[in-house]
């Protein structure tokens, strides 16, 4: 009697495909950037231009900056709503250090750095020692900057920036287009932001962290350590957004920074990170920063009013957190 040939190998197969196929929280980001690129092209024959699709590079690098510091503290589980006006009192250090004081350029910068990095170090301090919410904490740090710049730029702008500060706003030629090293310089800071969440021991424990704090404990991890590195290094990656946004705007702006808070959340949870912590991807957030750049763009060279596009991004906001919501209780 012969004996029926097991089903299983093909069984195994099909699931090892499908295992490899992106979740919808994966594919999700890039079908709907291709989806908003292709509704544009179809609206404005300028959208597709060389020039057009640098500049949205261009206006989305200073989010997209924050974004990566963002992503990083939000995969803690926590949030961190101070971090344009980290950046704002970074780029006013580096820009009054320079122009006033007559800082070497190169020293200045690193001030204006080691600046956003100490608000981020007091975040973290005061998250992991006094056990205060991340929102509370923050919300408080974003007045207190925001007090200190408007206190030490006396409101005014800082301008005749030396050149060296200016850097990353000049641009060279790819192609027919101009972009900037501002630009080269965002993409690398995803490259190496990427390598290290994927492929090293800190960046796993990152995630572990986001997604059980007491097994992360019970596996020996120091939570308050990797918060307070979190936190610190998110301040140093503010503190560089802080050069990008000078560097593209040619002056130390007191009044910058402040919708980024907001704008670098929206760029992390349309890009699939859980905004509950463990889950997501840099990439994801990158794809997400340049979601909100393409629709402000192309709204702009369609001639809808930017009150519509404030509107449009907030009910973005809120379709990818209930996504997010809904497939957490789907995989439970």
């Amino acid at each position: 009697m012969s004996t029926p040939t097991p089903a299983a190998p093909v069984h195994d197969h099909h699931r090892r495909f499908t295992e490899r196929l992106p979740s919808l929280a994966e594919a999700g980001p890039l079908i709907a950037l291709v989806l908003a690129c292709a509704f544009f092209i179809s609206q404005s024959d300028r959208f597709l231009s060389a020039q057009n699709l640098s500049l949205i590079l261009q206006q989305t690098m200073v989010v997209a900056v924050i974004a990566i510091g963002q992503t990083l503290i939000v995969l803690t589980g926590g949030i961190d709503l101070s971090c344009g006006m980290v950046m704002a009192f970074g780029s006013i250090v580096m820009t009054k250090f320079a122009v006033v004081l007559g800082v070497p350029p190169i020293l200045a910068i690193l001030c204006g750095i080691g600046a956003s990095t100490l608000f981020g170090l007091l975040n973290g301090a005061l998250i992991t020692r006094i056990k205060l919410p991340s929102f509370i904490v923050t919300l408080g740090t974003l007045n207190i900057a925001f007090a200190l710049t408007q206190i030490y730029s006396n409101a005014e702008s800082v301008s005749n920036l030396p050149d060296a500060i200016m850097f990353f706003g000049s641009t060279f030629k790819l192609g027919p287009a101009e972009v900037t090293y501002g630009t080269v310089l965002t993409l690398l800071m995803y490259l190496a932001t990427w390598f290290v969440l994927r492929d090293t021991v800190p960046g796993r424990h990152l995630y572990a962290l986001g997604n059980n704090a007491e097994a992360a404990r019970l596996m020996g991890l120091s939570s308050q350590k990797i918060l307070l590195t979190v936190y610190t290094l998110a301040g140093a990656i503010y503190g560089i957004a802080a050069l990008l946004s000078v560097s593209r705007t040619g002056v130390g702006d007191p009044q910058a920074g402040q919708t980024e808070n907001l704008d670098s959340i929206t760029a992390v949870v349309l890009g699939g990170t859980s905004l509950f912590g463990g889950r997501g991807s840099i990439a994801g957030t990158l794809l997400g920063a340049l979601i909100v750049g393409v629709f402000r763009n192309g709204l702009t060279l369609i001639g809808v009013s930017s009150v519509y596009q404030v509107l449009i991004t907030g009910i973005l906001v809120i379709l990818a957190v209930a996504a997010d919501k809904l497939s957490r209780r789907g995989a439970r």
